[in-house]
């Protein structure tokens, strides 16, 4: 190759270089521009609990403008553009038109907590002051019922010491049972008092006076069935944390302790008619309430991999068959309407 044809060669190839590097700086640039949400596409917009809307809530999650607001997708796109309400909260759940929203406020004492009850369209219908830190959310299937679980002490249920108050409100009478450490608890038979009594993860059944909660008593975790109307509980088996009722009200999913003494917990399904239970094809530990948005698959939040503020949503098969699978990123709270 002649001298000229060389020079020419490297010219070109400078000129190619120097186009993919500006092309390489242009989309750098242009990502950087974009809002960092945590999650896909969103826009302001209005979100409504309609009952029967097939729609998908829950609350962003991560840095950026929209940490903490509730969102909305379509059931059948959860990972599409998102209409983001500006309603913040820092647990949230909603079903038949009723949602609750749990708000916490900075610094030790938290004296603004609340949970306000929203009607359809995200209109505070009522506040209740809350005794602590915002953990667990919950609505009955009629919306009738609204359940919240706060820490009192301690900041997650792996640590050492810590103390839970939960509270079960009829949204009709506007009665509230402040805590269920005052309901009447029946264990192996017995009745059962004890001064280190804690309630957690409320889930309700369809009949407006069943629901499920995790007891803790003596060192233990036990899945008790409650009744409201009745205010007492009853146990039914050991080592169950947040239980979700499924649609069909047959089984319960549930985070399973798998190691003694550790923060470690499987996400398990149990049959309430047999006390047999699964694990999920989920092996990751899983510090939260499932949520069930069909009969057949479960949605639950968990760390995103290198951000320690931001939590994704994932699914898996109720069956323990399959694999978990992305449902959306950037987001915690998840609630199906339909």
């Amino acid at each position: 190759m002649t001298r000229s044809r060389r020079l020419l060669v490297l010219a070109v190839a400078v000129l190619l270089l120097g186009g993919v590097g500006a092309t390489l700086v242009q989309r750098a640039a242009s990502r950087a521009d974009r809002p960092r949400t945590g999650g896909p596409e969103a826009t302001a917009g209005s979100v409504t609990l309609t009952a029967g809307r097939d729609a998908l809530t829950f609350l962003g999650s991560g840095q950026g403008p929209h940490r903490g607001a509730l969102a909305s997708v379509p059931a059948d796109a959860p990972d599409g553009p998102r209409t983001v309400s500006d309603l913040t909260c820092q647990r949230f759940y909603a079903a038949a038109g009723t949602g609750v929203c749990l708000r916490s406020s900075p610094g030790a004492l938290a004296q603004d907590n609340k949970a306000v009850i929203l009607d359809a369209e995200l209109r505070q219908v009522r506040s209740f002051p809350l005794a602590g830190t915002p953990s667990r959310a919950r609505v009955s299937p009629s919306g009738r019922f609204a359940a919240w679980t706060v820490f009192v002490s301690g900041e997650s249920y792996g640590a050492a010491f810590f103390s839970t108050r939960t509270a079960i409100l009829d949204t009709r009478t506007w009665k509230l049972d402040a805590s269920l450490e005052e309901f009447a608890i029946t264990m192996d038979g017995r009745d059962h008092r004890a001064q280190d009594v804690n309630f957690w993860g409320v889930t309700f059944a369809g009949d407006d006076d069943t629901f499920y909660a995790t007891l803790s008593t003596a060192g233990e975790t036990h899945l008790v069935k409650g009744s409201i109307s009745r205010r007492s509980v009853t146990t039914l088996v050991k080592n169950v944390e947040c239980p979700s009722l499924s649609p069909d009200e047959t089984r319960i999913a549930y985070k399973k302790r798998v190691r003694a003494g550790a923060s470690l917990w499987r996400e398990h399904v149990m049959d309430l008619r047999t006390l047999r239970d699964h694990p999920l094809a989920e092996k990751r530990s899983v510090d939260d309430q499932a949520a069930w948005l069909d009969d057949r698959t479960l949605a639950y939040a968990l760390p995103a991999d290198g951000a320690a503020d931001r939590t994704d949503l994932w699914t898996v098969p109720a069956d323990g068959s399959g694999r978990p699978e992305l449902l959306t990123s950037g987001a915690s709270s998840p609630a199906r309407l339909g």
